[in-house]
């Protein structure tokens, strides 16, 4: 596995990181995301500093990791609901 030493600026900061190649892009996006969240927090709200920005920012891409496990929580419990729908309906027609 290819390894590449990036930097990621995050709030005025700069972060040396060791990441494997085929995670590089992602890295860098999140990175960025995270800067225009900071942004947003300190132009709509009542930021004090970076550390109050870093939190909402936290606060909100944990939130948002909540409701994407969720979500797919239900979707499997679904999926697997309706799965054992069609094989008790393929066993009642295969007898």
């Amino acid at each position: 596995m290819e390894v590449r030493r990036i930097t990621v600026n995050i709030a005025g900061r700069v972060y040396p990181l060791n990441v494997p190649a085929a995670e590089e892009e992602t890295l860098r996006k999140v990175g960025k995301q995270i800067e225009n969240m900071i942004k947003d927090f300190e132009q709509n709200f009542d930021v004090r500093d970076k550390q109050d920005a870093l939190a909402m920012c936290a606060l909100k891409l944990g939130t948002n990791a909540e409701v994407v496990s969720l979500n797919y929580e239900k979707n499997i419990h679904s999926t697997n609901e309706r799965l054992t729908q069609i094989n008790r309906s393929l066993d009642e027609n295969g007898k």
